[in-house]
């Protein structure tokens, strides 16, 4: 709100306006990042589980809804997921084991795609300490990915098996995270290298979707970016969001970041904010029937049982 109202909140909600039927062509460019999410889901599930294809693009939206719009450190929605996956008769260890290897795939698609923007960036704007501290940020979210990856594949989701084991001995209501085989799970999932591939291209293509929505959404302002500029903009935003991941939404962190990058690149911040407003419409759109299928899902499920 700071931002909004420093940058002349009039002037923003002026462009915002002009942007009309442009909103509802972002709108669309997100279900096509979702439906690729959801595939990228679907093929790492597709060697471990049966699980339709309608459920992994109902619980990735879902997954996505709850992330953009509730304030749950932008990891509520991969817990709510794995959930809903035994909905459909998937082990709790497999689910969690598919949901923590589609994150990290997904944050390694993210580390590419802000690498990719950072060389676009330097080209542009030259190689300044802006740019050194971002490269240096993304070097040590590749580490943090790395020691991800070796919890995964070399044992470390073992010892949470273990610690589990271990609670459950001595806590009666703890019982059931005794039989979660976490490992085990991974391992699984971990074992089609061909699925893997193409899950990680997969997130990478739908993070270039998103650089498409940034640059559509510039268009309807008097300040056009061109598709190097949208993808600095969207990559190197994300990247900020995903660092910032505690702040629910990344409510601030993205508007501060549109209005620093808009300015290396000739963007006014009031048209920058606009674009940062516009780009948050799908959250709405697509977030609040996502969160109310959510409901339904419990609900079916709850009444099913009491019968």
């Amino acid at each position: 709100m700071w931002l909004t109202v420093s940058a002349n909140a009039a002037a923003v909600l002026r462009v915002f306006a002009g942007m009309g039927l442009g909103l509802g062509a972002i709108v669309l460019l997100r279900g096509v990042i979702i439906l690729g999410y959801a595939i990228a889901w679907a093929r790492l599930l597709g060697g471990v589980a049966t699980v339709p294809f309608s459920a992994c693009l109902l619980l990735r939206w879902i997954r996505e809804s709850v992330d953009v719009l509730l304030p749950v450190a932008s990891i509520g929605g991969e817990l709510v997921g794995a959930r809903l996956l035994t909905f459909w008769r998937v082990p709790v260890g497999t689910a969690t084991a598919s949901i923590l290897a589609d994150l990290l795939l997904q944050a390694t698609a993210q580390i590419a795609f802000a690498l990719l923007g950072l060389a676009l960036l330097a080209s542009v704007a030259g190689i300044g300490v802006r740019a050194l501290n971002a490269a240096a940020g993304v070097g040590l979210a590749a580490l943090a990915i790395g020691g991800f990856y070796a919890a995964q594949r070399h044992g470390g989701l073992r010892r949470i098996d273990r610690l589990l084991a271990a609670l459950a001995a001595r806590w009666a209501v703890a019982r059931p995270a005794s039989g979660l085989r976490l490992q085990e799970g991974s391992d699984a999932v971990w074992a089609g290298r061909g699925r893997l591939a193409q899950a990680l291209a997969l997130h990478f293509a739908c993070f270039m979707i998103g650089a498409v929505e940034v640059w559509l959404v510039t268009q309807f302002t008097a300040h056009p970016a061109g598709f190097g500029g949208a993808v600095i903009l969207e990559s190197l935003t994300n990247a900020l969001r995903g660092f910032a991941f505690i702040v629910p939404a990344g409510l601030g962190v993205q508007e501060a970041g549109f209005v620093g990058l808009g300015y290396l690149l000739g963007l006014p911040p009031d048209a920058a904010l606009a674009v940062s407003l516009a780009h948050r419409v799908p959250d709405v759109m697509l977030g609040v029937p996502g969160l109310l299928a959510w409901y339904r899902l419990e609900l079916s499920r709850r009444l099913r049982a009491a019968r």
